[in-house]
């Protein structure tokens, strides 16, 4: 395939408030060549979400590069010599490693370990909206979990925090559809309970009331499992009264102070979920993204998950990516935000 030598890219000031025109810029780089293991993607479509804020706002990026992004879909123009599992036209979705240059660019190199084939039955920005979301709620429920698959799982019953967001609209449909577990989500307003409930909640709870009593009227026997995606500071005491023996708990957001002893009596296990730690530390398991975004294709493409994309604005720039920014960080975003085409 023809490539420029030139790409555009949106590049980011940290530290400053989004409302600052200088926060983005649109700018060109070189496309990079691409390493061994590394596929060159013509970027179409991507997604934005809260860890892009997060790192916009503090005073250094983990990559050391000014361009974030890492969740996308597009199409493979050049691979590495030992890339095995892609070629050139081959349509692919994925999220990248967090200590590498984002995909906010027309051009991005992604290790093939992982990533996938795009779902057929997706367009690019409808597949932008899963990689990030979904294998962060594949690993909580799968591995932190250990969730049993179909009827093994009737003795669980999960409370799914924040459950209108784009990590939550995603542990409901697979908890839903591939286990027998109960599936509880806490939301607030009617349209964020309404959309919790069409991706599977079988109860929706009030995270501005009582959990504890609003959580013990539709499960008197408190939950097994527990996924915590914001404000783990201010529930963490009624997650400790709501699970059960030997229960779990995985924790997403960054507590400034919790007493992980009000879990010592009950043996409850708490676990960390950043989905980067595979693809930045290059583990020895890092293939398993890949091949959890290919099982998850399969899915979309027999029906059983649906995409979670709830908004989408035409073209990657540095305006509409400030947009983006000052939707996410207005907290009244539901499923995900997308930005597509050059």
């Amino acid at each position: 395939m023809n490539v420029p030598s030139i790409m555009k890219v949106v590049a980011v000031t940290p530290g400053l408030p989004i409302e600052d025109a200088g926060s983005m810029q649109d700018s060109e780089r070189r496309v990079p060549a691409p390493g061994p293991r590394d596929l060159l993607v013509k970027i179409e479509a991507i997604s934005v979400n809260p860890v892009d804020t997060k790192i916009r706002r503090s005073a250094r990026i983990p990559s050391g590069s000014d361009v974030l992004g890492w969740d996308a879909a597009g199409t493979v123009v050049a691979v590495g010599e030992e890339v095995s599992r892609f070629t050139p036209g081959d349509e692919v979705y994925y999220m990248g490693s967090i200590n590498r240059p984002g995909a906010n660019a027309e051009y991005h190199l992604v290790d093939e370990r992982v990533t996938a084939h795009k779902p057929q039955s997706l367009t690019f920005a409808e597949a932008a909206a899963l990689p990030l979301t979904s294998l962060t709620a594949w690993e909580t429920l799968f591995h932190n979990f250990q969730m049993p698959l179909g009827l093994d799982g009737l003795n669980r019953t999960v409370l799914v925090a924040a459950a209108a967001g784009g990590v939550g609209s995603i542990v409901l449909q697979l908890a839903r559809t591939l286990t027998n577990a109960q599936v509880i989500g806490t939301a607030s307003r009617p349209e964020s309970v309404d959309w919790a409930k069409s991706m599977g909640a079988h109860h929706v709870v009030d995270h501005h009331a009582s959990l504890i009593e609003q959580v013990h009227d539709v499960a008197p026997a408190g939950v097994t499992d527990i996924v915590s995606s914001q404000g783990t500071d201010l529930h963490f005491s009624a997650y400790a009264e709501l699970l059960t023996p030997r229960g779990k708990i995985t924790v997403l957001d960054e507590p400034a102070s919790v007493d992980i002893l009000e879990l010592k009596g009950k043996s409850v296990s708490l676990h960390w979920e950043n989905v980067f730690t595979r693809p930045a530390l290059q583990t020895s398991d890092m293939h398993s993204q890949g091949r959890i975004l290919e099982n998850l294709a399969r899915l979309v493409d027999s029906g059983l998950i649906r995409t979670t994309l709830q908004q989408e604005i035409p073209g990657i720039n540095a305006a509409n990516l400030r947009k983006a920014h000052q939707i996410l960080e207005s907290g009244s975003q539901i499923g995900k935000l997308v930005l597509s085409g050059f």
